[in-house]
């Protein structure tokens, strides 16, 4: 099979993938006389608030587990394929020397065993780096089951790595994914990234450092609630220190057993990112979200609003005197917003409509929540007209 057909049928179903997606486009292939379709690439937002372009494929399309929602499922019938790491790379770099892709998130089924597909990763990457000079993105998937010393390895070469739990507990996994097991197989695997960061020198990294983690849940079919999702995720952001937690709010698949199982609304996984920000950058916990009795989020109401309803509305802030975590809990105001105010309020007071815009605060967003000088500002904009 030609290599570009191949490469479209393992990146023709990654949408299941959420890791990196901020969102996907159909971009032409350079040999497109010869293939059908085109491979799928992915705009990823990276520090600094850059999008880059990323292939998003898999060593293989073969899988030996059974898991009710994903279109790879042993079980389910569709033409699948395989490249050898070398060919992965080669591949690849066909499509990066032609400006279509600029990094590369890679997976893998699972065809003999987790650890004999992370070689295959492991060794895709090292020809990578080591004998092409790739100096590009690369986010390295974790094969549940793999090995410390594959781990180690493979995060000498990326510069993201993840490993997908796919539900908060172990009886929510069981219920769509009987053949993984969630400590023993996938949650060991993201403290051994953070073991292998705490207590090895990354000076012989790619980087000079070690990758980043993250982790991915589907929403929906297992029935679990936000508390459980945002429980979970609490105590990995807190303990592994987690880049970000994707949530892949479900779709069904044909010739699935959830086929008919209806999709999740993606307002859902919308708030849940959201919360997972508020507990990741802005001093947030676990205790300051309200949830209905099903355990669920409101979905018509942003949480952080919803928090400053509830906690600032009665009370506001005097924002010439406000702590970093006392900014943080403001509406429209954000950790840059926040650096900025600190940097102003060594020179000056705030004491305007005028000095908030100077800032980028929208007024319409933090009047309820705040004093300047000990008034709010819809009162002094009533006196000033």
């Amino acid at each position: 099979m030609d290599r570009f057909k191949k490469l479209n049928l393992l990146s023709e179903n990654m949408d299941a993938e959420e890791g990196e997606s901020l969102e996907t486009s159909l971009m032409n292939c350079p040999e497109k006389s010869t293939v059908e379709n085109h491979p799928l690439v992915t705009y990823a937002k990276m520090s600094g608030g850059k999008t880059l372009p990323i292939l998003k494929s898999m060593i293989t399309s073969v899988c030996e587990r059974n898991c009710k929602y994903c279109s790879f499922r042993s079980a389910r019938d569709f033409q699948r394929a395989t490249f050898t790491p070398d060919e992965m790379a080669s591949t690849f770099l066909d499509l990066y020397q032609k400006n279509f892709a600029k990094g590369l998130f890679l997976s893998s089924g699972i065809a003999g065993g987790g650890v004999r597909m992370q070689e295959k990763i492991i060794d895709t990457a090292e020809i990578l780096r080591t004998k092409k000079k790739f100096d590009g993105y690369l986010h390295m998937k974790i094969m549940p089951g793999a090995e410390y010393d594959q781990i180690k390895q493979l995060m000498k070469y990326a510069d993201r790595v993840s490993i997908n739990l796919e539900a908060p507990n172990p009886e929510r996994l069981k219920s769509i994914a009987p053949l993984k097991n969630f400590g023993e197989e996938l949650f060991s695997r993201l403290k051994w990234v953070d073991t292998i960061r705490k207590n090895h020198d990354p000076k012989q990294n790619w980087r000079k450092k070690w990758p980043s983690l993250t982790t991915q849940m589907v929403i929906g079919p297992s029935g679990e609630n936000d508390v459980e999702i945002l429980k979970a995720s609490d105590y990995l952001i807190q303990n592994f220190h987690l880049a970000r937690i994707y949530y892949m709010t479900f779709s069904p698949v044909l010739n699935t057993p959830l086929e008919n199982f209806p999709p999740e609304n993606p307002m859902r996984g919308h708030r849940l990112y959201q919360v997972s920000f508020l507990l990741r950058d802005y001093g947030f916990t676990f205790e300051d979200f309200a949830f209905d009795h099903r355990g669920r989020l409101d979905l018509e109401v942003d949480p952080k609003k919803f928090w400053a309803e509830t906690n600032l509305k009665g009370n506001p802030i005097e924002i010439n005197r406000a702590s970093r975590e006392e900014l943080l809990r403001i509406p429209g105001i954000g950790p840059k917003r926040v650096e900025m105010i600190a940097r102003y309020r060594k020179r000056m007071k705030i004491q305007s409509e005028d000095d908030l815009k100077l800032l980028g605060i929208s007024i319409e967003s933090v009047a309820q929540y705040i004093l300047l000088n000990g008034k709010t500002p819809i009162h002094q904009m009533k006196f000033a007209f």
